[in-house]
Parts: C-alpha cells; structure tokens; sequence
C-alpha cells in the first residue's frame, strides 16, 4: 500500500520544505499560513469565523495540509482496495476513506491502512452474494448501486466509529511521545524500532504511527525527529559495512553491493537477513539508533516530511534550513556506532564463522522474504550472489516487440534489470523494442515477454496469459538478456 505511493509522499515533504512559514521558500498562498485578505488574493481560501466577536476572514488552504489530511490517506487506501478488489475495491476503498478522514482530526495513515482493504473486502463478499443471478441487461445497475450504496454507508460508519477509535489511539500514542520527549527517553524508542524493522513491522509502526505523528509536530513546529527514526540509513549501513571488514564467506562479499542499495537506494530489507544470520546483531542496530535520534533529539533538527524511501538522498531533501547539521551527524553517528558494536561482534565469532562456512545467506534472505510474505527483487539478486539461485527457467524464442520486468512494487531491482536490458539492445541496433518494468499487479495482456522473478511467474501469467514468461533469479545479471539480445539481433537480420 505505501511502495506505489511514495512519490506522493515526496511530493508532501518537497512542498513542506519549499513553503511552509519556516521553509526553504515561505508562500502563504502554498504553505497555507498566509491571511488572503491581507494579501489580496482570490485563490483557493477559506472564511473563518472568530469566535469572539463574529467578524470572518479568509486564510489560504494551501497545499500541505490538504495533501497530509486527504490525499495521502486516500492514495494509501485505494491501494489497498486494488490489491483486494482491483479497481471496484479502490474506488469503495476512497470512498470509505473520505468518510474516516473527515470523522478524525488526525492524519489518517494507519486508519487507511486497515480501511481500504477492509471494505474492499466487504464489497468483494458483497458482490458474491448475487454473482451469476442477476438477469441479463441488469449487472450495471446491480453493481453502480450496491457500490454506491455500500460505500455510502460504510463511510459513515467509519465517521462515526472508526475515526473517533483510530484518533484517540493517535492521541494515546502523541501522548506517550511526549511523555518521552519531556523524560528525555526518545532514544530508547530504538528499542521497539530496530527489531520491527528486521521482523517486517516498520511500515506498521513508520508510516501507521510515527508518519501521522510527525505530520502532526510539521504543522505545529514545521519539522520532527520522527520522520528519522525509522528510515535513518546509518545503522544499516553499519551493519553491511562491518560484514564487509570483518564477514566471511558469501555474507562478506554480498555485503557492499547491499551496502550500496541500502544507503543510496533506499531499500533497508537488504540488511535484514544479516542480522538474522547473526541475532546478536540488533543489539548494534539497537545502539545505532538510539544514538541517531538522541543525535536530533541534541542538535533539535528533524525532517519536514518522511523520507521515504529511507534513502540518504530522500533524508537531504526533506531536511529543512537549519537541520542539516544534526541530521548529518545523526546519520553518521548512528553508523559509527553500529559498525563499531558490529565489527566486536562479527570478530568474536569470526574463527567459529569460518569453520561454519560463515552462515547460510541464501537460508537467512528465504527467511526474510517469509517475514515479509512475499518476495523481493533486491532480495533476488542477493539471494544469486549467495548461491541461492540458478539459470532461468528458458531461453524466450519468438519475435519480441515489448518486454516488462514486473515485481511487487515495480521499482527497485526490477528497474535496473529493465535498464542493463534496454542498454544491450540498445547496443545491438534494437532501441525499438519497448522495455519498461512494472508492478505485477498492473500488468496487462499486451505485452511479448514478461521476466520476473521465480516466485512471481505465476501472478504474472495470470495477469498476461498471452505473453511468453521468463524467470530468473538475478534481476542484475541474467543470461535471459544475453538470449533476448541474441535472438533480437538475428531476428533483425532475417528482415
């Protein structure tokens, strides 16, 4: 639910940045602050009324609060709708959605995360009721109105009772924030963080709690150290970093690659299965972040919005003015630490490592893709550099016009495969033949060639029965695409 919708969450922490009060570039107009009357501007305004002596103004909506309060929180749960129903569940989904947003004072992230595929859910039940009785020249009508209907009157459910429910769980949980803030006790949120994250629960608890948190603080003080506190790169990049000095074997010559997907990229889980390799290791992790957000809790520097994917590239741009200090050295510091801790770990037990063979990658990235439960394309390419994967399934033959790397999210490792690919064609005269990579989930049945990974053909051949489909192991390196290559190139020829 959140993957396909992370441009929309950079967009909201660009804007927060450029024009809030305390941003980059303050705009009334966009940031939502400015008095329209003052500023004499018929733009997009609101009339208030005071309270005291019944005169109105009117104040920019802007851009920022509308985006955290209602598009966010209705993007998040119309993919979950999708991923349920497909296009009937998301829009029932949006729908049920405005209805809990509107009920609640609070940005709604975790709410649309249980909503969305929640009534999708309901609506595909629902529909099962009647499927296959409803007489011919009817279904259109059976199906506007049940939606409608069905929508309409889970979206006042959801203002009158799941809103009230989810805020004042928000409100619990911005207590107890506050509580810690004031007990200087914000560094042992680590303790919860850093093992979720290993276990898959950082997007239960980064963007279900911490991201409406932090919401909440921007447009209150125009920045938090929430937004930090789980997609802080450091202490991963530690962890990868000492396995690099100190692994052996496969863990050892994986870890920079990983290190480079994990700081650049954005893509945390690659460290995952290191840790579970060596459990001991989240007492580093711990320690690493802990020493980051006591770092901003210090230097008082945050983020204006999440960065999202946790890449250092994402951290820079929403740091706002100000911040760039803590923020850099909270991620320095959380690293330092972590690699420290790690490194005295990892060289306790290197002569056992050795005469264990160092652990079983490949068994510790499978586990981690069942924590997850479902695969990973950068998982994949480790789990091949690991020894955890073969050739692929078959060389493609026939005439190919369009080829689709499809994964999970559509992005990632998928996407490098579908640029190595697209520049060796390229190379062989073949720039038109069209490669894109995609979600397997918005497939469509026109397309030639599908690759993906081995635990994804199936899905895929659901959604493209009629194109060829080709598994590999290794979106990075792959002797599918020198097979495609050739047999473009010799088509080429025999025309």
């Amino acid at each position: 639910m959140i993957m396909p919708n992370l441009p929309a969450f950079l967009a909201w922490g660009l804007i927060t940045s450029l024009f809030i009060a305390v941003g980059w570039l303050p705009n009334g107009i966009l940031g939502g602050f400015g008095n329209a009357d003052e500023m004499s501007w018929q733009g997009a305004a609101t009339q208030l009324a005071l309270a005291d002596d019944g005169t109105t103004f009117r104040q920019y909506i802007g851009l920022v609060g509308p985006m955290v309060t209602y598009l966010l929180p209705i993007l998040i749960a119309n993919a979950g709708g999708r991923m349920v129903y497909k296009e009937r569940g998301g829009v029932v989904a949006s729908i049920v959605a405005v209805g809990m947003i509107t009920g609640s004072t609070v940005p709604m992230f975790l709410g649309a995360m249980i909503v969305g595929p929640a009534s999708a859910w309901v609506m595909k039940k629902v529909d099962g009721l009647w499927a296959g009785k409803i007489k011919p020249g009817f279904e259109m009508l059976v199906d506007m109105f049940s939606a409608g209907i069905l929508g309409a009157a889970m979206a006042v459910g959801a203002f009158f009772g799941f809103a009230p429910i989810i805020t004042q769980v928000s409100d619990w949980l911005g207590t107890i924030v506050s509580w810690m803030a004031d007990n200087h006790l914000m560094p042992l949120m680590a303790l919860v963080v850093e093992p979720a994250k290993v276990l898959f629960l950082n997007n239960a608890i980064g963007n279900g709690v911490l991201v409406p948190l932090g919401a909440q603080e921007v447009v209150e003080t125009g920045q938090s150290l929430l937004f930090l506190v789980e997609s802080n790169p450091g202490p991963g990049l530690g962890i990868l970093m000492a396995y690099t000095f100190f692994g052996v074997g496969a863990a050892r010559s994986s870890a920079p690659g990983a290190a480079i997907v994990q700081f650049v990229g954005g893509i945390h889980e690659v460290y995952f299965p290191f840790v579970l390799m060596k459990p001991t290791l989240i007492i580093a992790a711990i320690l690493g972040g802990a020493t980051g957000i006591a770092t901003n809790v210090v230097f008082g520097s945050g983020l204006r919005g999440p960065a999202a994917p946790g890449s250092i590239l994402a951290v820079f741009a929403a740091t706002p003015r100000g911040s760039f200090v803590g923020v850099i050295l909270s991620v320095v510091l959380a690293f330092a630490v972590t690699f420290l801790v790690a490194a005295v770990i990892l060289r306790a037990s290197r002569k056992r490592d050795l005469e264990s063979g160092g652990g079983d990658l490949a068994a510790a990235i499978a586990q981690t893709e069942a924590n997850k439960g479902k695969s990973s394309s950068a998982l994949g390419a480790m789990s091949a550099a690991a020894g955890g994967a073969t050739a692929a399934d078959a060389a493609p033959t026939g005439p190919v016009r369009s080829i689709v790397f499809a994964c999970d999210a559509g992005m990632g490792s998928s996407a490098m495969g579908a640029s190595i690919l697209r520049d060796k064609l390229k190379k062989a005269g073949r720039p038109d033949i069209t490669v894109v990579n995609k979600a397997v989930a918005n497939l469509e049945d026109d397309v030639d060639l599908v690759i993906t990974q081995r635990e994804l053909t199936d899905r895929a051949r659901r959604h493209a029965p009629s194109a060829r489909h080709v598994s590999v192991d290794n979106f990075l390196s792959s002797p599918v695409y020198d097979d495609v290559v050739r047999e473009a190139s010799q088509e080429r020829s025999t025309t």
